[in-house]
């Protein structure tokens, strides 16, 4: 698990993490923001990366966390936490009963892996399936952490987004562009998601 929250926590960049995590958590004082989405505009950024530093910080501080992976095209939690994959959110949504949540090393995080590769991602991400599945989830944690695949290539982040409780946007200082970053936040409008702010990555 190469994550600078754990390899430099000390460092201003796992500091940065720690400031986003107060942020989230000052954003939920009027309504309670349980789900949260962390989107990429685009792909050129490690956006699994900071999805899962999120998890483990907001883990350390002590709430019980849950890290969906929900990018069932190019799954990286997995392999950033160290879980297996063998089985996940794919088949849970599929053919329900508990979820195959898994343990991670650190106390608190626990992980939804996206399991196998499914053929049609967006049919299976039916947003009344997927509302309630969310819903099983968020009874079970403090927070629940969803990575998905980059809102301006595929629907699924869109779909995502119009059922959870709060959006974080990921915009790459090294490449994202005005105009995506517009679209991108056309795209959360246009499904009613509540956006909470963007983070700027890779910048100088």
């Amino acid at each position: 698990m190469n994550l600078i929250t754990l390899s430099e926590p000390h460092s201003p960049a796992a500091e940065a993490y720690q400031s986003l995590r107060t942020s989230l958590e000052f954003s939920s004082l009027e309504k309670p923001v349980r789900s949260i989405l962390v989107a990429a505009v685009d792909g050129g950024i490690d956006k699994a990366a900071a999805v899962a530093n999120l998890a483990v910080v907001m883990a350390q501080s002590g709430d019980r966390v849950i890290l969906v992976d929900g990018d069932l095209r190019q799954p990286h939690q997995h392999e950033l936490l160290g879980v297996a994959n063998a089985t996940g959110l794919a088949q849970w949504i599929d053919s329900g009963g508990p979820p195959p949540l898994l343990e991670s090393t650190i106390d608190k995080l626990r992980v939804l892996p996206s399991g196998p590769s499914v053929i049609n991602p967006v049919a299976l991400l039916s947003t009344k399936r997927l509302g309630e599945r969310l819903a099983e989830l968020v009874a079970l944690a403090d927070y629940v952490i969803i990575d998905a695949p980059p809102l301006l290539h595929v629907t699924d982040a869109a779909l995502w987004a119009s059922q959870v409780d709060g959006v974080v946007l990921l915009v790459n200082g090294g490449s994202t562009k005005k105009e995506q970053a517009l679209r991108a936040k056309g795209v959360l409008a246009r499904v009613q998601a509540h956006l909470l702010g963007a983070v700027l990555l890779n910048a100088e």
